[in-house]
């Protein structure tokens, strides 16, 4: 392979999950297939009760107290997964030229749990209630301007806002500044708290998520069986530089991105194209950006939500793009669920770890296929030993927004 243009180093990887705050936990969530879905106590009496929540996540001992009280859930979370990638890439946010750090976060919700509850505030007790910390606390932008100030980063920061491929829309994005000049250390990613009664409420209303009755087997992505998805939470951050820049300051390469594409679907708000187009005008861009065809590719981290209608239309892209050399596919939200804007993200990390360690995890809550999923080959059962020359992560969102990543070995 030889790429378009410079590949990109990851050097530092950062993840706050249903399966645990920190990288270890996650890497090792997914690698036992171990559904995180429970019954929550804070749904009762709707429509759905079961979620994904990030267990044993205490914000004021790992924020601290006197700061976390202001910020959304999303934020915390966004803190916590940030600092860790910065850590993991052997950066000192003291030493570093912060005017060439670039922050690029996505999500698809904001703070929107701070919004319902300032929201019940002034509908119950009148405006005098509402907080004046309230919108610092739940507009789009805030967790990226939080995580600026808290690392010193005064180079571009941007917020991206394609539903659930929005993470990974923020890594294209940061991507793209890097290779623009812009910025040399990249801290690109993904958050969201959105297991709200209201936006639990609207998913079950649009019967977009399970209702499966044992949440061990309520998100089980390309099953026969699947009914929706389970709505989780969560926050994922990659460190991206240029590969030269990486090799001067000696520090481990998690793995190289070294191919970007995003496409749309134009088709229908909320539902794919049936025969996910944009999803493979995506793949096909980040392909020609790595200088690889379709035989090169080893492995695909689906977007798979367990819903049937992605499902379907991303499992038939796999299959005729890939008809001659498929590759293994797998899908982090059995283990995980949903986490929405960070999807793409922790997604995208949890490829790097699979290329990095030769291991593709299995998909949790997967039993049996039917004719739409059948026919590609999905990791199931136990996770999967594999050389991966080269994988794919990708991600659609509601708006027909569709992004594909591809990652290489990284020495």
């Amino acid at each position: 392979m030889s790429a378009a243009r410079p590949p990109l180093a990851v050097t530092g990887i950062g993840l706050v999950t249903p399966a645990g705050p920190g990288t270890g936990p996650t890497w090792q969530g997914v690698l036992d297939a171990r559904a995180t879905a429970a019954i929550d106590p804070e749904l009762a009496g709707l429509p759905v009760g079961i979620s994904c929540r990030v267990p044993r996540f205490d914000a004021r001992a790992l924020i601290g107290g006197r700061h976390s009280w202001r910020l959304d859930r999303a934020t915390h979370f966004a803190l916590v997964a940030a600092r860790e990638a910065v850590a993991d890439a052997g950066l000192r946010p003291a030493e570093w030229d912060g005017a060439r750090v670039a922050v690029v976060l996505g999500s698809a919700a904001g703070g929107v749990g701070s919004y319902e509850q300032a929201a019940q505030r002034f509908a119950v007790r009148g405006a005098a209630a509402v907080s004046a910390l309230a919108l610092p606390a739940f507009l789009p932008n805030m967790a990226a301007g939080q995580l600026a100030i808290d690392l010193g980063a005064t180079g571009p920061v941007l917020h991206t806002a394609t539903a659930c491929a929005s993470g990974a829309a923020a890594l294209h994005t940061a991507a793209l500044l890097l290779h623009a000049g812009a910025c040399d250390i990249a801290l690109a990613g993904g958050t969201d708290a959105m297991i709200t009664p209201v936006c639990v409420a609207a998913f079950a209303r649009m019967g977009a998520l399970s209702r499966h009755g044992d949440p061990a087997y309520a998100s089980r992505p390309f099953d026969g069986r699947r009914d929706g998805f389970v709505l989780g939470e969560g926050a994922g951050f990659t460190v991206l530089e240029r590969h030269a820049d990486a090799v001067c300051r000696r520090v481990p390469i998690r793995a190289l991105l070294v191919g970007v594409g995003s496409a749309a679907d134009a088709h229908h708000p909320v539902a794919p194209h049936p025969q996910a187009r944009g999803l493979e005008a995506a793949v096909r861009q980040a392909l020609a950006e790595a200088g690889a065809g379709v035989a090169d590719v080893d492995h695909v981290n689906a977007h798979g939500t367990g819903t049937r209608l992605n499902d379907r239309a991303e499992a038939g892209m796999i299959e005729r793009l890939f008809a001659h050399r498929p590759p293994s596919v797998t899908s982090a939200k059995g283990a995980l669920g949903h986490t929405m804007g960070a999807a793409g993200a922790v997604e995208a990390a949890l490829t790097v770890l699979t290329v990095q360690h030769r291991t593709v995890p299995a998909t949790a809550g997967f039993a049996e296929p039917d004719r739409d999923t059948g026919r590609i080959d999905l990791v199931h059962g136990g996770p999967r030993r594999q050389r991966v020359r080269l994988a794919l992560s990708t991600s659609a969102g509601f708006g027909g927004h569709n992004t594909a990543l591809a990652f290489a070995p990284g020495g």
